[in-house]
């Protein structure tokens, strides 16, 4: 095809739109409910759309990807060809011009990029379980990811960095392109074990905001990268990165870590425990991914967000260090929410993950995450499988270089105690949270529930407050905090106190 044909085509399509979206490889123009996307014919090293056959091809692929997550959306890869008359039109008898892919439009402002303020709790929450089943039905790929794959990256970043160190400045290029080097050689063993365990898979290639649509209070991930295998191939843990890379860069961290510890409850369920130990790579690879978008940014003529980028590039080599924090109480005493606020000023970014006995629980039995279980199921057998999870899961977590924030009842001292010995075997600071509020206050909050996955009732809770007042007191380790009122307020003042 020419540039005039190309052209043609572009004024064809887009008389017959209402408006078209530019990009450096390709046009989408929206038209009533439906898009037509045509992809540019250039080269650009990482991809080549040169040929009306590679463009074809890659059309076909961008249609088959995604239609594993965004199957309403991505409809056909149809013809434009050229009538007898001359005129172009779509799936005509002619000679083929051009092949366009069509979409079903949706509302641009319901991309996560648009809105990232609308990532709730719940929303997070479901976020991170929905990445992690689209990595566990993902296809295995034994030959991508480990170090290979994301040395490719490191090194791309490292080239087209150099080139606009002039803009960015060169001592803080150099600074990040051998502190990546440095960390990437720690961690290569890492990569390539995960390889081994099946971890690299095909992923989707680029899970930021602007490629996550919100529809009917769903997360539905779209426009995954089909152009190149060594991008899209990859660790799933790299793939997951780039959403919890860009939420803490603008400002989400909340709503990051609640997405990282959703999805590793999730992703237990599908790799097992050999998922955590992978966290340890967790930095470098968000430091890659902001680094990526570092020269991105930069191209878009955008120095401002280069340089931030940069900066949170470099922040991500130097993680803070580990610690663990342990919140009990009786039930309806506000810990699952307590352990969310303060979650996101612990440890490495994005932040403390939560570990919560009521989740384990269901995993345990294999039940869904809010789906309530048979009382018979609460033996003391199982009590103990819960808690024994808990400490195996947090162990791992910390060994890897993670905060961790453990999210249970804690009524008796040996669980305490448990707590206060794991922290010290791993080598990081601890600190025990015990938060109360008065009877009728906790049975007031448990009667309110919905949609949560703790399964206690009143019944229940009368239960607890007759075991606590047999147990011994907590050790110097655990602080006492008023749960009465606001919650928010309880954990504004315990950091505080923490940090005083």
């Amino acid at each position: 095809m020419t540039d005039q044909e190309e052209a043609e085509v572009a004024a064809w399509l887009g008389g017959q739109a209402e408006r078209s979206i530019e990009t450096a490889c390709a046009r989408v123009f929206l038209a009533g409910e439906r898009a037509f996307k045509v992809k540019r014919r250039v080269e650009l090293g990482y991809l080549d759309y040169s040929t009306l056959e590679l463009r074809r091809w890659a059309l076909e692929r961008e249609l088959a990807f995604n239609r594993a997550a965004a199957p309403d959306i991505y409809r056909t890869v149809r013809r434009i060809t050229r009538g007898p008359d001359g005129r172009l039109q779509l799936d005509g008898a002619g000679e083929v011009v051009e092949f366009v892919l069509e979409m079903r439009r949706f509302d641009e402002h319901a991309v996560l990029a648009a809105q990232p303020w609308a990532v709730d709790g719940p929303l997070a929450d479901a976020l991170g379980r929905a990445v992690a089943g689209f990595h566990a039905a993902a296809p295995v790929r034994p030959k991508g990811g480990g170090g290979t794959a994301l040395k490719f990256t490191i090194d791309s970043n490292a080239k087209l960095l150099r080139e606009l160190a002039p803009q960015l400045g060169s001592e803080r290029v150099e600074a990040l392109v051998a502190g990546t080097d440095a960390e990437f050689a720690r961690r290569r063993a890492l990569l390539d074990a995960r390889q081994a365990q099946g971890f690299a898979r095909h992923c989707h290639g680029d899970l930021h905001l602007g490629n996550i649509l919100l529809e009917d209070g769903r997360p539905i991930l779209f426009d995954c990268i089909e152009f190149n295998d060594v991008l899209s191939e990859v660790d799933v843990q790299y793939d997951l990165a780039f959403l919890l890379m860009d939420l803490d860069f603008r400002r989400r961290r909340d709503a990051a870590v609640r997405v990282l510890s959703a999805y590793l409850d999730e992703a237990l369920r599908a790799f097992g425990d050999a998922v955590l130990g992978g966290l340890a790579a967790l930095p470098l690879m968000l430091s890659v991914r902001a680094a990526v978008r570092a020269h991105v940014s930069a191209h878009s003529r955008d120095l401002q967000a280069a340089s931030a980028y940069l900066d949170a590039a470099l922040g991500h080599l130097s993680p803070a260090p580990p610690r663990l924090v342990a919140v009990g109480g009786l039930s309806g005493s506000g810990k699952t929410t307590f352990a969310r606020l303060i979650a996101p000023g612990f440890g490495a970014a994005p932040g403390a993950v939560v570990l919560r006995t009521d989740e384990i629980r269901k995993r345990l039995a294999g039940a869904g995450p809010t789906e309530r279980l048979e009382r018979s199921l609460y033996t003391p057998e199982f009590y103990e499988r819960v808690y024994g999870a808990l400490f195996d899961e947090a162990a791992r977590l910390l060994a890897a270089g993670r905060a961790v924030v453990l999210d249970a009842t804690f009524l008796e001292p040996a669980l305490r105690a448990r707590a206060e010995t794991l922290a010290r075997d791993a080598g990081v600071p601890f600190s025990g949270v015990l938060l109360e509020a008065p009877a009728e206050v906790l049975a007031g909050r448990i009667e309110a529930r919905a949609g949560d996955a703790s399964d206690a009732t009143v019944e229940v809770l009368m239960g607890q407050i007759e075991r606590l007042r047999t147990s011994e007191a907590p050790s110097a380790a655990w602080r006492r905090v008023d749960a009465s009122g606001s919650v928010e307020d309880s954990a504004e003042a315990w950091v505080t106190a923490l940090e005083g």
